[in-house]
């Protein structure tokens, strides 16, 4: 079967996709699982003139740089069309095509381990206040 690849947009006009590559499991909460589609699972950012991009999921922030791919790839969109025989309409044959929606050329590589985004003090620091605290009234007596 032969495939063609065509692109709508022209050569030089396809728009520019890029890659998130990200090391471990992203896991989604089973009352999503049913929902993936158009699911937000967080804020993507490069702060200006920086090299470097955030990816903020939840509590935690991923820091990573954009890296350029060794070979370019297409995204693409399956169309398949019905060529009915007009002397027998009982023939039908389909005709697949392939649409280029976008091109990737580069990809944005989070390979660090995630930080935690923590907005107050950690209960740890508080215990060990409280405990040194709590040994200097007992000197004191």
């Amino acid at each position: 079967m032969q495939i063609q690849v065509k692109c709508s947009c022209g050569a030089e006009k396809c728009p520019e996709w890029a890659i998130i590559e990200l090391q471990g499991v992203v896991e989604v909460q089973p009352s999503f699982r049913d929902s993936l589609q158009n699911l937000q699972i967080g804020l993507l950012c490069r702060p200006s003139f920086q090299e470097n991009y955030t990816f903020t999921v939840g509590y935690h922030e991923l820091t990573g740089s954009k890296v350029a791919l060794k070979k370019p790839m297409l995204v693409l969109k399956k169309i398949k069309r019905m060529n009915v025989d007009q002397s027998d309409e009982a023939t039908s044959s389909s005709k697949v095509e392939l649409d280029v929606v976008g091109v990737i050329r580069q990809k944005i590589l989070f390979k660090t381990r995630p930080k935690a985004l923590i907005s107050g003090p950690q209960p740890a620091v508080k215990e060990k206040a409280n405990a040194a605290g709590a040994a200097a009234q007992k000197q004191s007596v």
